[in-house]
């Protein structure tokens, strides 16, 4: 049997990193796509893997952008994975409406060129290469119904929903076209204490672990009424491999089937570390986004069904777990 070899873009991100450990858990050689810059950005994939040192033979990082098409060729040949997982992405929400050329760029068309590379290296090799397209809950937008399902049509309301729809259904039609094992997975928002400082949760969890520590007086959000279906990161890796194990490929929606609000994720948040958000939350206009998503909701119903997949982790637990790796973070900037 040929041994499993994964090529993964976005590896340093927090999907990413938790794919990778996944996967080297699994026996997997695991290689990782990087964008060449001044300094490391592998800081959450680091306990795996030495920047320096290169210590392991079974992961291994690659310089390449999803802007190269050629450099994305290359890789393939080089890597002659026997699974692809594209998370690579510009992927923050309110960030595509300033940067909207960039965010298709990277979102949309580089996954058109990452196909493109998969289905000239599948002509050359014996065996059927799986692939998995990152697709979002994002895509729904202004949704039709709720919950939202794998049926549900798209109406997405940001640059970002837009280039998932289109990396969809590229994805989609490249199945349907040339017969690739590509399957999507519509993952629903997804988090952890290796979440981007920038987004949402992240960025209350760490406030709270910082105005506790006497670091930060106050944190700016936007719409606190916002709901979304919000799991952990480390379950829904799971869903991705479970998907590439099928022997038909297929798309399906990733989710924990309930919505709490960024109202509740600060009460709880707060309430963590004996805090009242409501002395430290100020709403800022600049964190509302130009077209709002006031709700979405998911339903995993195809996955748990026929992948085998079920989040195990709850909402409260989530974002306990990541007001206390916040804490222990700002306790060690309060010593230096």
């Amino acid at each position: 049997m040929k041994m499993k070899r994964a090529l993964v873009t976005g590896i340093t991100g927090q999907d990413g990193s938790y794919l990778a450990e996944l996967l080297l858990s699994k026996g997997y050689e695991v290689h990782g796509m990087v964008r060449r810059s001044s300094t490391f950005s592998t800081q959450r994939i680091e306990h795996l893997y030495d920047p320096l040192e290169h210590v392991r033979s079974d992961l291994k990082l690659h310089y390449g952008d999803m802007s190269d098409g050629n450099g994305l060729s290359r890789l393939m040949r080089e890597v002659a994975p026997t699974e692809v997982y594209n998370l690579a992405a510009q992927s923050h929400v309110r960030v595509s409406f300033d940067q909207p050329a960039y965010t298709a760029e990277v979102t949309a068309v580089g996954t058109l060129r990452l196909l493109e590379a998969l289905r000239d290296f599948q002509d050359t090799v014996d065996y059927k290469i799986r692939f998995y397209q990152a697709s979002s809950s994002e895509m729904f937008g202004q949704a039709s119904e709720t919950p939202q399902r794998e049926t549900t049509p798209f109406h997405p309301r940001s640059p970002y929903g837009v280039a998932k729809a289109y990396a969809h259904w590229i994805t989609v039609n490249y199945r349907e076209s040339y017969g690739l094992h590509a399957s999507c997975g519509i993952l629903f928002n997804h988090e952890s204490p290796r979440r981007g400082e920038s987004f949402v949760t992240r960025k209350i969890s760490r406030a709270v672990a910082r105005i506790k520590m006497g670091l930060q007086q106050k944190v700016y959000l936007g719409n606190l009424d916002a709901k979304r279906d919000w799991g952990f990161a480390g379950d829904y890796v799971e869903a991705m491999w479970l998907m590439l194990q099928q022997n038909t490929p297929d798309d399906y929606v990733i989710s924990t089937d309930e919505t709490h609000s960024v109202r509740e994720f600060c009460e709880i948040a707060f309430s963590r570390l004996g805090l009242d958000y409501r002395e430290y939350v100020e709403i800022d206009p600049r964190f509302f986004r130009p077209a709002e998503v006031d709700v979405l909701q998911g339903c995993s119903k195809k996955a748990r069904e026929k992948l085998g997949w079920q989040p195990r982790a709850g909402f409260a637990e989530l974002v306990a777990t990541m007001v206390d790796a916040d804490l222990e973070l700002a306790q060690k900037e309060r010593t230096a």
